[in-house]
């Protein structure tokens, strides 16, 4: 499904440079989900943005389904986004002033779903995380926490294929949290997706098939997740 090889990316300050993905080589499998765990700042974000084609890397090849992501343009780039991925970012980005439902589903509606079916499904999974009682509030009227979970709404819509999740559960309380990456393990598990999941919570990544470090840049392989870090 997703296929790093030998993948580096550096940061250039001033006066100094960071290599903040140093040669990670690490395979996603469909229907199997795997977990990065790491120190802030080790560079787990910055490979699910490579993964994402939000970044390019310097070095190394990225593939999907085979395909190389630096042969993408403009359009598959954007294509890939909104069709194969699925990416849920730390910090939710939904528009202010607009209801929980309307965000969840602008992903469809932007891919052409009529605005109707794309919040059938947007209410859908609004009520599998908890929110179909406030599908129309918007993000003012939300606490961080349901802010998270309509933002991972709106990436699980669609079916994609490849789900990047960074700490997509920060925000909630230990039982959301072990709730919500309960369900990106059966999305993997039962509709072949991919997962790769970046979190700090060691009990999370205990629900993972794989688990993994970053330090410095470098992975460590296959590790226990009971590991503390």
């Amino acid at each position: 499904m997703l296929e790093l090889e030998r993948v580096v990316k550096h940061y250039h300050g001033v006066g100094e440079e960071v290599c903040a993905v140093n040669g990670v080589s690490l395979t996603v499998n469909a229907g199997e989900m795997v977990a990065l765990r790491g120190p802030s700042g080790s560079g787990k974000t910055t490979l699910l943005k490579l993964a994402a084609t939000l970044l390019a890397p310097e070095q190394g090849t990225i593939r999907f389904r085979g395909v190389d992501l630096s042969s993408f343009s403009e359009r598959d780039e954007s294509d890939y986004l909104r069709r194969d991925v699925g990416y849920i970012s730390q910090r939710d980005r939904l528009m202010p002033r607009v209801s929980a439902l309307e965000n969840a589903s602008v992903k469809l509606v932007l891919d052409g779903v009529g605005r109707r079916e794309a919040q059938a499904q947007a209410l859908d999974w609004l009520a599998r995380l908890g929110l179909a009682d406030r599908a129309g509030h918007t993000p003012e009227q939300l606490s961080g926490g349901e802010r998270q979970r309509v933002a991972i709404a709106q990436a699980l819509l669609g079916d994609p294929k490849l789900i990047l999740a960074d700490e997509p559960t920060g925000n909630l309380n230990s039982a959301l949290s072990h709730e919500t990456i309960a369900l990106l393990g059966k999305i993997a598990h039962e509709r072949g997706a991919g997962v790769l999941l970046v979190t700090h919570d060691g009990d999370a990544a205990q629900l993972a098939d794989r688990s993994f470090t970053l330090r410095d840049g470098e992975l460590h392989g296959d590790v226990s997740a009971d590991v503390a870090l």
